[in-house]
């Protein structure tokens, strides 16, 4: 092939490739995004040439894509103010119960898990070694009291041989000494009597309270000492129960008032929402924990039903007081910001803007608005994540979200 017949073959491809640019500028956009805006200019230029697409409708080009949110109205209502903390159930008292004397356990007489009443025995100790010394007290005190009745009459007679001269005042003084250190023989006896019953009772090991007992620490047969550490079983009082959680200390002063009320009411829940039951504020404590900036309060539950149990972690509701007509937004809505928290606002032109906002009382579904924001403006409480000011936004359901 000659040069003149190739140099006609590219002539005639580039003219072709030229042609295809003009009436098909989009299939070489990505090869050449210079090369199809040049074609778009001459094809626009053409007398018969159609307009593109984007040419003929430029802003379709330039006009974001609305960003679906869902939204809620902001409403103006009484607002209950709740102080909600994780709290942990705790029995009301326990007690571990041991041994007060040495001996041998003869008897375990309780089912573990098993309800006992105060004076229920529990277990019982040998009672031999100390009835024993009860005995032989009693029998040491008979034979003081023998010997003070024959010192008494000893000392009438004496009184008798005074008056005659037949015994001097001394033998007389001597014999009423006799009688008084046997009087107190004989009490002192009685005290020994009495501690040898205490000690007799002892063996006799009862529940100090009215409650349920755990695992059985120690079996029959074992030796148990006043002196150690380890308990026969431990009772737990469930009926009342109670319901330890912090608060902040900011709210003491509020919490303090509605105790000298009688209307500091607690509500517990589990930590997935169910409700559990209903107390009373019992104890504030008498200090602040500067660790925290929190203080730890206690409320009381009755607890018939068993619902509360010693190391159940609920949710503690202690219920403040009410406000007033407060604009009330989902708690969803308000975002933390650089400076500060924030809420969108959903415009007229479905445009959102930032507003800051103040907040008077919250909890984990709704929240009170102080300052920023008025009864009735649309708010944006799901799809924060992409929204800018200004951004365009498209009000859904979550229904239609998900």
């Amino acid at each position: 092939m000659s040069a003149k017949s190739i140099f006609w073959s590219v002539v005639v491809v580039v003219l072709a490739g030229a042609a295809y640019a003009v009436y098909a500028p989009d299939r070489i956009e990505p090869i050449s995004p210079r090369a199809a805006e040049l074609a778009r200019q001459v094809r626009a230029r053409l007398p018969l040439a159609s307009p593109t697409p984007a040419a003929a409708h430029p802003e379709a080009v330039q006009a974001p894509a609305a960003i679906p949110v869902e939204a809620e109205t902001a409403a103006r209502k009484n607002f209950t103010v709740v102080l909600e903390n994780l709290g942990q159930v705790a029995a009301y008292n326990t007690v571990t119960v041991k041994a007060r004397v040495d001996g041998q356990i003869m008897r375990i007489a309780f089912k573990e898990g098993q309800r006992v009443k105060e004076g229920d025995l529990l277990a019982e100790i040998d009672p031999r070694p100390f009835q024993a010394t009860l005995d032989q007290a009693e029998a040491k005190k008979r034979q003081d009291e023998a010997t003070l009745a024959n010192a008494k009459l000893d000392l009438a007679r004496y009184s008798t041989l005074v008056k005659k001269s037949f015994a001097s005042q001394q033998q007389f003084d001597t014999q009423n000494s006799l009688v008084n250190q046997l009087i107190a023989q004989t009490a002192a006896d009685a005290a020994a009597i009495d501690a040898a019953k205490v000690q007799l009772g002892y063996a006799r090991i009862t529940a100090p309270l009215t409650g349920r007992v755990g695992y059985r620490l120690i079996d029959q047969g074992n030796m148990v000492a006043a002196s150690q550490q380890t308990g026969i079983v431990v009772i737990d009082q469930l009926h009342p129960i109670a319901v330890t959680f912090p608060a902040p200390e900011e709210r003491v002063s509020e919490i303090n008032e509605l105790m000298k009320k009688g209307e500091a009411k607690v509500t517990v829940k589990t930590t997935d929402g169910k409700p559990l039951s209903t107390g009373v504020l019992e104890v504030v404590d008498n200090h602040i924990d500067t660790a925290t900036g929190t203080v730890t309060l206690k409320a009381r539950f009755d607890n018939t039903d068993d619902k509360l149990w010693p190391g159940l972690a609920v949710i503690a509701d202690l219920t403040l007081g009410v406000d007033k007509d407060a604009v009330v937004v989902p708690t969803a809505a308000v975002q933390h910001g650089v400076q500060g928290l924030f809420v969108y606002v959903i415009g007229a032109d479905n445009k959102v803007s930032v507003r800051k906002v103040a907040v008077a009382n919250q909890n984990t579904q709704e929240t009170a608005i102080a300052e920023g924001l008025k009864g009735g403006e649309k708010i944006v409480t799901n799809g924060q994540a992409l929204l800018r000011p200004g951004s365009l936004v498209a009000i859904q359901t979550a229904d239609s979200r998900s």
